[in-house]
């Protein structure tokens, strides 16, 4: 049996316990620590915990490891550097280039989830979380789990987005996600908008030029920041901007100005000029990553391949209204929109989150006792930063259960 198949045939017994108590003295439960979400931020929580002598469960309502990654388009690779994008002390192997594949990443992550001591309910979603006598319980499709220790990492990309355009019942034309697309093949000959000028739509969009499409418009609302995936003497982009991350934000927003526009020349001819708000303040106010791209992709946008249009604001049954009044006809239009956390329904009621539905306390720290929440920091290097915060918490967690322990 395939690590796949192995991890896709996952489940613990219903009511079950976990086995006689350790060498540490601790009494028997069913499992020291829940952990939600079986994608990096999980996965990472899950071998930090492993790694302290803890026990955990990760519950995933996919029905696989990753599933997020296995959902999304084919030609993705990580905009991160691979030495930025390891799960915790587990580097990725020798010979993966520096930014990663799809199907790479998938593989990755999933050989570290078959590792020993780490157990795994698939087709499980969590859907609410309780106080429980000193710890938590949480209610989930497959019945209710109590654990002293909770980690939440359902991540920033939890679900898909589309805007409630005025018209978008009427229209004609094919609507999807842009978590929904995998390749250019269905639309080989067709005309098609791109809504997003973030990494996703980029890529979608010069995807789409380079596969066959007819005509590919990129609509743009607020202009985007752009980082070169390979920054200065090849350096990775996002290598410079976690150095960046540390430094006063205006620094780096004058550093990434020049960087792109040395790399890539004004492009406010083509519909994409320098946005007023700088890189890495962007990212601290609201948490928006920069779009991350190749210059493959910049250089379509520049001959044409690529069209920049103004933001989609209302569909008929013919076509698309724009933002400035022109309007264009595609045959169908790919929403790389953005994603939802969605955490009210699990936590809302705990008043953990702010007006935002952000964690209050994130980074590895507790929100309140025994409940964590890792992947919610946006950081440059995603995945390395979930790895510092899930060691960071199950230090504190595994420092719990040390004070729990008779022989403390």
């Amino acid at each position: 049996m395939s690590t796949r198949e192995r991890l896709q045939s996952r489940s613990v017994p219903e009511g079950g316990t976990r086995g006689d108590a350790g060498s540490n003295g601790r009494p028997p439960r069913e499992h020291d620590a829940v952990v939600i979400g079986a994608g990096p931020a999980g996965l990472a929580a899950a071998l930090a915990l492993k790694d302290r002598g803890v026990r955990p469960l990760i519950v995933d309502r996919a029905d696989r490891i990753a599933s997020s990654w296995h959902q999304r388009y084919e030609g993705l690779r990580l905009n991160t550097w691979r030495r930025n994008s390891q799960l915790p002390d587990r580097p990725f192997p020798k010979g993966i280039p520096a930014f990663p594949t799809r199907e790479q990443v998938i593989e990755y992550l999933e050989r570290h989830a078959d590792e020993d001591g780490i157990e795994i309910r698939l087709r499980t979603a969590a859907e609410r979380i309780e106080r429980d006598d000193g710890g938590w319980l949480v209610r989930t499709t497959a019945g209710e789990l109590r654990a002293p220790e909770v980690v939440v990492a359902t991540g920033y990309e939890n679900r898909p987005v589309i805007p409630d355009w005025s018209g978008r019942d009427e229209w004609n034309g094919q609507i999807l996600h842009s978590s929904e697309y995998r390749n250019a093949e269905p639309f080989r000959g067709r005309n098609v908008l791109v809504a997003g000028p973030g990494s996703s739509g980029m890529e979608i969009a010069h995807e789409l030029a380079e596969g066959g499409t007819a005509k590919v418009w990129l609509a743009v609302r607020t202009p985007p920041n752009i980082l070169g995936r390979h920054g200065p003497a090849g350096i990775p982009g996002d290598a410079i901007a976690v150095v960046l991350w540390h430094l006063p934000a205006w620094f780096g927003d004058r550093f990434t100005r020049f960087a792109r526009k040395a790399e890539y020349g004004d492009l406010s001819e083509y519909g994409l000029s320098v946005p007023e708000e700088g890189v890495i303040s962007r990212a601290r106010r609201l948490g928006k990553a920069p779009a991350i791209v190749d210059e493959d992709v910049i250089e379509a946008i520049k001959d044409g391949r690529i069209e920049v249009v103004a933001a989609v604001e209302a569909l008929d049954a013919e076509g698309i209204e724009l933002a400035d009044g022109e309007r264009v006809e595609p045959d169908a239009m790919i929403c790389a929109t953005g994603f939802r956390r969605a955490l009210e329904p699990l936590v809302g009621h705990l008043d953990v989150l702010d007006e935002n539905g952000v964690p209050r306390a994130r980074g590895g720290e507790a929100t309140v006792k025994g409940l964590f929440f890792i992947g919610y920091v946006p950081r440059p290097g995603g995945i390395g930063f979930m790895a510092k915060e899930a060691k960071r918490a199950a230090k504190s967690i595994a420092r719990e259960f040390q004070s729990r322990s008779p022989a403390s």
